[in-house]
């Protein structure tokens, strides 16, 4: 069991398992949709929808100043951040298995134990590389290059590691100073302007109304899941909620059997395995670095 950073932290888990099962049922939901939808469009609706509903909640509560920012410009970096993760998660799911999708995702905090180690010098220890290398390996395993299950979509999820892992520093970083609605705002409507850009090149008529209905759905819980992720970062550091944020996989995998029958084969497996506890063990081992260095 991790050690609990502050008294606070039990609560800021809880918070983040609950975000983990909101996540899966955005990303099952969005693969379902993808099918009958543009992404585009649906990427549109799905912040359009957490725009309006957070500001009409928010707005009648705590009026015109939850608008005030002392980071605006790195407020709208994030929600930039969050778009360009949003179009390559949505692409990535129209083609790949929801539970392989989302172990590939979840080698970000690997990644930045990587530019933390190039980019910043920081000391990264023999037992941290190793588990770094082990979680590529599970990523390999899964994308399998050379072999028939490999295509270009499988290269999709890496290009989405590197912008969540920017997305994710960021979060913690702002979660310090700024108010978690105020982010929740401009996440929800930097989104909204960026996608409606794009809008009247991929409209088209959805007459079936079980798809709006998902659609609403994907909205939904993709406005209660980013919420919760910064209540999350504001109860607790990052190093101990990281390992909980692998519960995602299972959910992810519970999905695809339920929606899509699709249940992953032994070298799948494995590579999911390798990759949830090479990920939890390195967050495991910063929790005791820090509180090795603290006393």
């Amino acid at each position: 069991m991790l050690p609990l950073a502050r008294p606070h932290a039990l609560a800021g888990i809880a918070l983040v398992i609950a975000a983990s099962a909101c996540f899966s049922v955005l990303d099952t939901t969005t693969k379902y949709v993808s099918a009958g939808v543009p992404i585009l469009m649906a990427l549109w609706f799905r912040y359009f929808f957490q725009a309006v509903a957070t500001t009409a909640v928010v707005l009648p509560l705590r009026g015109m100043q939850v608008w005030r920012t002392r980071r605006l410009g790195w407020q709208l970096v994030r929600g930039v951040l969050l778009l360009a993760s949003s179009v390559l998660s949505f692409t990535s799911l129209r083609y790949l298995p929801v539970g392989e999708f989302t172990a590939m995702v979840m080698i970000t905090p690997l990644v930045i134990t990587l530019l933390a180690a190039r980019l910043l010098h920081e000391r990264v220890s023999p037992l941290r590389w190793a588990l770094v290398v082990g979680g590529f390996t599970g990523t390999l395993i899964i994308i399998r290059p050379g072999g028939g299950t490999f295509g270009w979509a499988s290269l999709l999820p890496l290009a989405l590691v590197a912008s969540n892992a920017a997305f994710q520093v960021l979060t913690s970083k702002l979660a310090r100073t700024e108010d978690p609605v105020t982010m929740h705002l401009y996440t929800g409507w930097t989104g909204t302007a960026a996608a409606f850009l794009m809008l009247p090149f991929v409209w088209t008529a959805v007459p079936d109304p079980w798809l709006w209905a998902c659609m609403c759905l994907m909205g939904l819980m993709g406005t209660v899941g980013h919420f919760l992720l910064i209540l999350a970062y504001y109860r607790a550091p990052a190093a101990v909620l990281t390992p909980y944020l692998y519960t995602q996989i299972g959910f992810a995998m519970i999905g695809g059997v339920l929606v899509f029958g699709h249940v992953p084969d032994h070298l799948s497996l494995l590579g999911i395995g390798m990759i949830a506890f090479c990920g939890a063990a390195g967050a495991w081992l910063t929790v005791r670095e820090r509180r090795a260095a603290a006393s």
